[in-house]
């Protein structure tokens, strides 16, 4: 058998939400809600499939490499150079490639815990250290964060809103975060739930960005916009940054119906409106039911709901998942009494909050929901 490190052998392989399909044969059960993997539960904008129609025809030529047309319009919407501008594969294209061009062996990452598992699988592929810092409150502790900081730090993780919980650290955090790391960090502001967060302090991280600081800030069509199986990333940050992860990108890594969909989902303000609506009412629904049951929460700035059963043991986490998906609610199960919902559609949500009443036998779990 042929040898690999430690590092890559022991990676815990990522573990999607589990596909309708699935569930359907497995169960042999149909009329599933999926609720685990935070789509956006209207679809995705016409003015991008309308405009993914028009192009089928020309799926025998390849793409634009460099993306020219999407880079453009980003730039347009940011007020930055395309130079500063990186498309991928889906977000997650992107933190590899921040790997694969800036960490070498022995060098270190921080991130915070629980947060996108994403992080820590490619940064252990990339044979790096990993320094990980457990959340406070819900939030990242970036306090603790920069205690976590080392000689060999090269890339530090901010996932904001932050996935599972749902929560943020505001501007002012934010900003105070950055000037107090060496420059030679680069700072990964994941925003993939970005359009969905309300808060009036959530950091405006292009202007950071334009003030100088050390940072890369990624954003996905694949949440609020609907196309995530068209997988389109982006990441914006300083031309030199760019340029070093652009030699290590492959030419065509963005297929030419995603980045036409992706161009014309950018300008269709009135489908970010309705996602925004429909994801506002579905969160106060489920917070509401939550609350009246008893159910311990994190209020969310995304379209998701992190929960835990708190007076639940283990074990009875395990048959609250299984009992859900017996019922056809597709939920994610972060193990123990942990849970996180994706808001649905407003027949969906009101079935999940059914399903998991009749699961709980309509009881209270706990005293009170948490308030980060």
């Amino acid at each position: 058998m042929i040898k690999v490190s430690p590092d890559i052998s022991d990676i815990a392989s990522y573990v999607p939400g589990k596909p309708i399909e699935e569930l359907e044969r497995e169960l042999g059960i149909s009329d599933i809600v999926k609720m685990a993997s935070n789509e956006n539960p209207l679809g995705p904008s016409k003015m991008a499939v309308r405009a993914i129609r028009q192009q089928l025809k020309q799926i025998f030529r390849y793409p634009n490499g460099a993306a020219y047309l999407l880079k453009q319009a980003l730039a347009d919407k940011w007020k930055l150079r395309p130079e500063q501008v990186i498309i991928g594969n889906g977000s997650n294209e992107i933190i590899e490639l921040l790997v694969r061009t800036f960490i070498m062996a022995g060098d270190a990452v921080v991130m915070a815990e629980p947060s996108f598992s994403l992080y820590r699988l490619m940064a252990q592929s990339g044979h790096a250290t990993i320094r990980t810092v457990p959340l406070k409150n819900g939030r990242h502790n970036l306090v603790e964060m920069v205690k976590a900081v080392t000689a060999k730090t090269k890339l530090v993780f901010i996932c904001n809103p932050n996935n599972p919980t749902g929560t943020i650290i505001d501007h002012q955090a934010l900003k105070s975060f950055l000037a107090s790391l060496p420059k030679r960090i680069l700072v990964v502001c994941d925003e993939a739930y970005a359009e969905y967060a309300s808060a009036s302090n959530f950091p405006k991280s292009i202007k950071l960005l334009k003030g100088g600081a050390q940072l890369i800030v990624l954003r996905t069509f694949s949440k609020i916009y609907g196309l995530a199986g068209l997988r389109v990333g982006y990441g914006l940050s300083h031309p030199k940054v760019i340029d070093y992860m652009n030699k290590v990108r492959q030419p065509f890594n963005t297929n030419l119906l995603a980045q036409l969909g992706a161009l014309a989902a950018l300008s269709d303000k009135d489908h970010l409106s309705r996602s925004l609506k429909m994801n506002q009412d579905g969160k106060q629904s489920i917070s509401q039911a939550f609350n009246e049951m008893g159910i311990a929460y994190y209020p969310s700035e995304t379209n998701f709901i992190y929960f835990d059963l708190q007076n639940k043991s283990a074990k009875q986490g395990n048959r609250i998942q299984n009992a859900l998906l017996k019922r056809g609610v597709i939920i994610r199960h972060f193990g123990g009494t942990q849970f996180r919902v994706s808001i649905g559609l407003r027949a969906e949500n009101g079935r999940f909050i059914r399903a998991l009443k009749d699961v709980l036998g309509d009881k209270k779990t706990s005293g009170r929901a948490p308030r980060p």
